[in-house]
C-alpha cells in the first residue's frame, strides 16, 4: 500500500522526493539554514518547484551556499551571476543574497549561531500544527510576522512574512505536514 503524502507534492518525482526527505525536518545547522534562506528568497513570487529544479545550479553558482564567500562577492561576480541562465537572474535577489550573507554572519556573531537566533522564535522546538489539507495551512503567522520584522531590522532582504513562514516549514520550525501524511509523525 502506498503511503499517504501531502497533496502539494503529488505528481512530480522531484517534489515528492523533497517532501519525503527534507521538507519539515528540523534543521539546526547554519549551512543548511542559509541554503534554505537563500532558496526561499529567490522563490518569492515564483513556485517552489521552479527553485527545486534549479537548486543544483544555485548550489554551483553560489559556491555551495558558502555565506563567507558570498559575503565577499564583488560586482564582477554579481554581474556573472546575472548572466547565469541556470539560476533566477533577478538583480535585486542576487544583491540581496550578498547582503543577507553579511547579515547572517552578524547574527551568528551576536547569538553564537544563526540556528540559536532563529530557533528562539519557536522556543527551540517545532510548532506542531494539525493540518488536514495542505490548502488549509497558513501563509504566515504571528511568529513569522515577528521573525520577518526582526530579520528586516537586521538588514535582511526578501524576508517578508510569507517567505519566512515557508522557510519555517522547510526547516522544520513548524510541522505543516497533513496529519494523515506518513511524514507527519516522522518529523
Amino acid at each position: 500500500m502506498e503511503k499517504h503524502k501531502c497533496g502539494w507534492c503529488l505528481g512530480d518525482d522531484l517534489y515528492e522526493s523533497y517532501h519525503d526527505l527534507e521538507w519539515g525536518v528540523p534543521v539546526k545547522d547554519d549551512d543548511t539554514i542559509f541554503e534554505f534562506l537563500i532558496l526561499e528568497t529567490f522563490q518569492a513570487g515564483l513556485s517552489w518547484i521552479t527553485i527545486l529544479k534549479k537548486r543544483e545550479n544555485f548550489r554551483k553558482a553560489f559556491d555551495h551556499f558558502d555565506y563567507k564567500k558570498i559575503a565577499k562577492y564583488d560586482q564582477k561576480k554579481i554581474d556573472s551571476l546575472l548572466q547565469d541562465s541556470g539560476i533566477i537572474r533577478n538583480k535585486l535577489k542576487v544583491n540581496a543574497t550578498v547582503s543577507n550573507a553579511i547579515a547572517f554572519m552578524a547574527v551568528q556573531k551576536e547569538f553564537g549561531s544563526f540556528s540559536n537566533y532563529i530557533w528562539a522564535f519557536v522556543d527551540g522546538k517545532p510548532i506542531i500544527n494539525k493540518i488536514k489539507n495542505y490548502k488549509d495551512a497558513p501563509a504566515n503567522t504571528s511568529v513569522s510576522d515577528a521573525l520577518s520584522k526582526d530579520l528586516k531590522k537586521r538588514g535582511f532582504k526578501f524576508v517578508g512574512s510569507t517567505v519566512v513562514y515557508a522557510h519555517m516549514q522547510a526547516t522544520g520550525m513548524v510541522n505543516d505536514h497533513e496529519v494523515n501524511c506518513f511524514r507527519y509523525h516522522e518529523v
